[in-house]
């Protein structure tokens, strides 16, 4: 097989997707300041979301194989460390696709105690959406990771791509078709002193932390001389909707 075809095509898929990266990480307050701890109507989904979270885990584990089938005869067909096989391995890396080793930190979210009551005097008692981690805790926590430098982002088991969408229907992490409960992890490669000031400085996370004193949240931060990032194995291609044709 030639792969002198097809890396044309690649290279221009990954160059947009690093592209897509960089907005990503721009768009950096994508809850645009709004309160969304409060979520019960997109309660009723949660059956329907898990068993779809169950389809697609079973169908990426199948795509990941074959990807690693094509990523193995593309390595043999490649002819030495040339100038295209650079670029297309920076651009890989780039766009979360390889591993990613070096200094870090990791963010750990926790719901309060059950039962939970005020701790700080003067505190009204909490309701139950104060006693749970929320999407925009999540979504705060990746941003400031972002704008503090991070060369890449793992949210519990999975490395965030250009793609990827931190969401929540009630205290449940809904991330790439998977579904999660907390504790929720977030782990950071980058510069551990400024992913700690970037966590520092978000407006969202203190006001999380004030959560954190008022009703016992869990909040946790732990560097890391050395932590590995596995690349994205899933799949890379943009989705969209389509119109459903009328019935007759």
């Amino acid at each position: 097989m030639n792969g002198s075809g097809s890396r044309p095509a690649r290279l221009c898929t990954l160059a947009v997707f690093a592209l897509a990266g960089l907005i990503f990480w721009l768009s950096s307050d994508v809850s645009g300041g709004n309160n969304i701890r409060t979520d019960d109507s997109l309660l009723q989904m949660s059956d329907l979301i898990r068993e779809r979270a169950r389809d697609n885990a079973a169908l990426e584990a199948a795509a990941a194989e074959l990807r690693a089938e094509v990523a193995a005869l593309a390595r043999e067909d490649a002819q030495g460390g040339d100038d295209g096989d650079r670029r297309l391995d920076a651009l890989e890396a780039q766009a979360g696709l390889t591993d990613l080793t070096g200094p870090g930190l990791t963010v750990t979210l926790t719901d309060a105690p059950p039962g939970a009551t005020a701790l700080v005097p003067g505190v009204p008692d909490p309701s139950p959406n104060d006693l749970v981690i929320h999407q925009q805790d999540l979504q705060a926590v990746v941003n400031a990771l972002w704008a503090g430098g991070a060369d890449g982002v793992r949210v519990m088991d999975q490395r965030l791509i250009s793609t990827s969408a931190v969401r929540c229907v009630g205290n449940t992490l809904i991330l790439q078709g998977r579904l999660y409960s907390p504790p929720y992890t977030v782990t950071a490669v980058g510069d551990r002193a400024a992913l700690r000031a970037a966590l520092d400085a978000s407006p969202g996370l203190a006001s999380y932390r004030q959560y954190v004193r008022a009703y016992g949240l869990g909040w946790d931060v732990e560097e890391h001389r050395s932590v590995t990032l596995p690349g994205w194995s899933g799949s890379t291609a943009l989705g969209h909707a389509e119109p459903v044709e009328p019935a007759g």
